[in-house]
């Protein structure tokens, strides 16, 4: 069923082009024993599924949390967390980011994002919750995360990489979304002919890692189209200060 999910929605390159259609191979066994959520089925551990990107790798969970946990974890991280809206410099003029966020780690997990100095907020037992899951899933122990509201369509991310030098070489990427669905798009750097666009639901788990910063932008597109408030949580690894 995931499978041919994905390969419906998702948006590969032109076909006219002779492009390289991204694909899911294979379903990924994550038996890791799940603390702090005991309750959470035993197929949200094993419902993950790796995407074939060429020069990179991700992995996908779709119900990494249950739709109750991830309504429970929506509410209390929209109302616990200090949100806030930054500002950029483009071509000399600040600008409003077009979404809310926060940053939360490790004392000295801090990180330089889109020209801003983030230090970083304590743990709340909200968030040390979702990276206990997320650290069992993916098998990798997170010392920070980046949050990002997205309060309606007018919201969004524009073309990045996560390939800042607080990251590492090849960072481990791990992008939990609660709320509304929003489309995620990867086009990969040099081969304008390969893409992707997954929607993330609630409670699902993306995991990008090995060469994937180095070779591919991803993006959450706006939209005109009516859609609720999400919240989007990257975790990462950050060399401490």
């Amino acid at each position: 069923m995931l499978q041919r999910t994905i390969l419906d929605l998702s948006v590969v390159a032109d076909q006219s082009r002779r492009s390289r259609p991204v694909r899911i191979v294979r379903a990924v066994a994550a038996d890791a024993r799940l603390k702090g959520m005991a309750n959470a089925p035993l197929e949200s551990r094993r419902d993950c599924s790796e995407l074939d990107l060429f020069e990179g790798e991700a992995r996908f969970w779709p119900a990494a949390f249950t739709p109750r946990e991830a309504q429970q974890l929506f509410d209390a991280l929209r109302e616990g967390v200090h949100w806030r809206q930054e500002s950029v410099l483009i071509f000399g003029q600040r600008r409003l980011v077009p979404r809310l966020v926060a940053w939360h780690g490790d004392p000295g997990a801090s990180y330089v994002y889109s020209g801003t100095d983030h230090h970083p907020e304590p743990w709340t037992p909200t968030l040390a919750r979702i990276r206990e899951r997320v650290g069992e899933l993916v098998g990798i122990e997170f010392n920070a995360v980046l949050l990002n509201l997205y309060r309606d369509g007018r919201d969004g991310m524009g073309w990045h990489a996560d390939d800042e030098p607080e990251l590492g070489r090849n960072p481990v990427i791990g992008s939990v979304s609660l709320g509304a669905t929003r489309r995620f798009c990867m086009r990969h750097r040099r081969r304008k002919d390969l893409k992707l666009e997954l929607p993330l639901t609630a409670g699902s788990l993306l995991c990008m890692s090995g060469a994937t910063q180095h070779h591919w932008l991803h993006a959450v597109p706006k939209t005109r189209l009516p859609v609720g408030e999400r919240v989007n949580l990257t975790f990462r690894r950050v060399s401490l200060t």
